[in-house]
């Protein structure tokens, strides 16, 4: 693993009735969650789907900003930006 750390800002819709990658808009990536914002449910789900996504470890994914707002800047460590847009459009096609 390299210790490559690329930012990524977030628009998450939480309460949705399942997770869903909706794309970039802006340059900033849209996601539905399916879980509550409460105690941090929301932020846990998005941890762990972003992972599935991503295919990387759920401890290579930190939210960095926007712990209590729907728009959030998370880092991911060991993927590069151009890995990472790769990564969710085949997420997209699934």
């Amino acid at each position: 693993m390299t210790d490559r750390k690329t930012a990524l800002t977030l628009q998450v819709q939480p309460n949705a009735r399942h997770n869903q990658v909706l794309g970039f808009e802006d340059g900033i990536l849209r996601l539905k969650i399916a879980a509550l914002p409460i105690e941090g449910k929301a932020n846990k789900e998005l941890i762990s789907f972003l992972s599935k996504t991503l295919d990387t470890s759920k401890s290579n994914i930190t939210i960095e900003r926007g712990l209590t707002s729907k728009v959030k800047i998370v880092t991911i460590l060991g993927l590069d930006r151009n890995q990472i847009y790769e990564r969710i459009e085949v997420s997209k096609q699934r």
